[in-house]
Order: C-alpha cells, then sequence, then structure tokens
C-alpha cells in the first residue's frame, strides 16, 4: 500500500490479495506484495496494512495466514469478493459465495492459525448470482470466528455496474454484533451518506472512488447522515 493517502482520513489498508493456491509461500512473496512488513505493517504515517488472501483450501490458507502473522501483518483479510473469471475458474473470489460451509472452514482455520491479537477479516459480495445467500455466507464466516466482514453490495452479476445495493446489508446489522463495512459505489459525500443510511454502517470501505479522488476520505470525515436520517433507516 503506498503511503500516498497520509493524513488524508485513511484508518487502514489492505493490499492486492496473495494468491494461495498449493503451497506455503515463502516470506519474499509477502514482503513484494506488502513491503510495509518492515515496518511493523504500517505506512510511513502509521495507517496498519492488513495483509489479504485468495484461496479455497482451508489448511493452506491456515499456513499462509500464520506466516503472514509472523511476519508482522497487523491483520489478516480474505478475498471472497474479486469477480474476474480467471480467478472464478480457480476457485477463488466471489465463485466461493457460492459455497457458505467451505467460507466457514477457511475462516475458522485461518481464526485458529492466528494469535487471538491478530484480527481475521473478510470481505464478500451480496453473493455469486444473486443475494439469496447472503443471510448463509454472513452466519458462516460469524460462526467461523471472522472479526469484520466488508461488504461489496453487488453480486458477482453485477460486476461493479451502478448501483450499488447497500440496503440489502442493514438487515446483517441487526442479526450480527460484529463490524460490518459497506462498500461499492462510493465516489462523493453524497453518496457516502446514503451508503450509511441504507446499510446503516457506521464504516465504509472506498477503493476505485479514492483511486479517482485522492482526497476523498477526508471530505467524508465531515459528512454524517443526520440522527433523523439513521432514525428513518432501521
Amino acid at each position: 500500500a503506498s503511503d500516498v493517502y497520509k493524513r488524508q482520513g485513511i484508518d487502514r489498508c489492505v493490499t492486492e490479495f496473495v494468491r494461495v493456491s498449493d503451497q506455503l509461500l515463502p516470506p519474499r512473496v509477502f514482503y513484494r506484495l506488502c513491503p510495509e512488513l518492515n515496518h511493523h505493517g504500517l505506512t510511513p504515517s502509521g495507517i496498519p496494512v492488513y495483509l489479504q488472501l485468495l484461496g479455497s483450501d482451508p489448511v493452506l490458507m491456515a499456513e499462509n495466514a500464520q506466516r503472514a502473522a509472523e511476519l508482522g501483518a497487523p491483520g489478516i483479510d480474505t478475498n471472497f469478493g474479486c469477480p474476474a473469471k480467471c480467478v472464478n475458474r480457480h476457485r477463488g473470489g466471489s465463485i466461493l459465495l457460492e459455497e457458505p460451509q467451505l467460507l466457514h472452514d477457511i475462516v475458522a482455520s485461518m481464526r485458529h492459525a492466528v494469535p487471538k491479537h491478530i484480527p481475521v477479516t473478510a470481505k464478500i459480495r451480496l453473493g455469486y448470482q444473486d443475494a439469496s445467500l447472503l443471510t448463509d455466507i454472513s452466519d458462516a464466516l460469524v460462526s467461523a470466528g471472522a472479526d469484520e466482514i466488508t461488504i461489496h453490495a453487488r453480486t458477482r452479476e453485477d460486476g461493479y455496474k451502478p448501483p450499488a445495493y447497500w440496503q440489502h446489508i442493514a438487515p446483517l446489522r441487526q442479526r450480527h454484533k460484529l463490524s460490518i463495512v459497506a462498500n461499492g459505489e462510493v465516489w462523493n459525500a453524497d453518496d457516502y451518506r446514503q451508503c450509511r443510511i441504507q446499510s446503516n454502517c457506521d464504516d465504509v470501505m472506498i477503493g476505485r472512488g479514492l483511486l479517482a479522488r485522492p482526497d476523498l476520505a477526508r471530505c467524508l470525515l465531515y459528512t454524517s447522515p443526520s440522527p433523523r436520517d439513521l432514525s428513518t433507516s432501521r
């Protein structure tokens, strides 16, 4: 993660995914994709950088999560949201949303392998073709011990086409006690406000919007839904 955005309102970064396929990866792979490991997993301005893994084998994911923790990653994220055909074809990313039990097994094995003080988080979409399994997916991740779930509010079938369906996230906020982060189609302050109202989430992850507008996070620091808006969204 670059430190281009230091002091811009960012409180966490996540690496590109480290592809876990058939082996325990050597340390050089982790250092290449997360050079912040050389500095206790922090950017020069002190922003923690979670190391993201992508794969489908619970044992290998656990072994690589353990290695990432040993190398100094402040948190381990799992990518269950990537919509790329080449990734899905090799049983990675959003294709796994079709198998909630496998998601549970992956996260549970990682949580068991990583010290308790290091968060294990998951990034998902609403589903693969539709959102019919979303409750099963979230239940599986929560029961596996995930510390946080970030939800890109579109299915894999939706890709990146507007709009994002933030309203699908709100019932999960009522269902689960862990932190849930809303994501998808946040380009400006109004998007952020509507995302928080419709998802009922306190936290929002921004990606492409930040690349398009490097000061976006700083602007959002001063943007909040009114208490009246939040009460009507529940």
